[in-house]
């Protein structure tokens, strides 16, 4: 089996110390960012009141926004990394999502 490419930008090095670094402090809200995004679509799924929807959808956007730029943040600085997919495995990705719709009734 042959190792995946990474998709990365080079490496923004960093001091390597005890003390929490950049790195460090923006994976930390990168990771409270998520788990922010992921409450708040709980809540929105169960809001039953149409103001409060609209207040917690557009914190939930703001936190969204936060998110992608922390994480776009982490990637440009090459702290973040993609594995590189080929094309059997996008082929059974699409497969798989395929067979996906085939089990919803069209109108």
């Amino acid at each position: 089996m042959t190792q995946q490419q990474k998709v990365q930008n080079p490496e923004t090095q960093l001091n390597k110390t005890p003390e929490m670094n950049d790195r460090d402090f923006i994976n930390d809200m990168l990771s409270t960012e998520k788990y922010l995004t992921e409450s708040y679509s709980t809540a929105l799924n169960e809001a039953s009141n149409q103001a409060l929807y609209q207040d917690l959808l557009n914190i939930f956007t703001e936190s969204q926004n936060a998110q992608r730029n922390l994480y776009n943040l982490m990637f440009k600085n090459g702290w973040y990394s993609l594995d590189k997919a080929d094309a059997q495995q996008i082929q059974q990705a699409a497969q798989q999502f395929s067979g996906y719709m085939d089990q919803f009734p069209v109108h």
